[in-house]
């Protein structure tokens, strides 16, 4: 088990279990995703996003590591799912107990 903040584990959770109201709302209201450029921000933006390229296509995340640097959370994980698999690079900035921007890289 990789060690993340609480407010990383939830959002894992809530992708491992499929649920999108539990994905967004580890969000801060204006949070945001930045995959690969293409940037979402709000949870209504992030839920449309998730539908088409995370949850919808019952994407899993299986972390394989995480270095922290002050609020910012680097993880390395393996996608599973019906969209990309393999591995990817994910960077969480938080506050508190909030995602307050998630972005994705190779």
């Amino acid at each position: 088990m990789v060690d993340v903040p609480a407010a990383v584990q939830r959002l894992l959770d809530a992708v491992n279990n499929g649920d999108t109201d539990a994905f967004l709302a580890a969000f801060s209201v204006t949070g945001r995703v930045d995959d690969w450029g293409r940037l979402f921000t709000g949870r209504e933006e992030i839920r449309r996003w998730s539908d088409a390229e995370l949850i919808g296509k019952q994407a899993t995340l299986a972390p394989l590591a995480a270095l922290r640097d002050a609020e910012l959370i680097t993880m390395t994980a393996t996608v599973g799912g019906h969209g990309f698999n393999g591995p990817s690079t994910f960077t969480f900035a938080i506050d508190g107990d909030e995602v307050t921007q998630m972005t994705i890289r190779e």
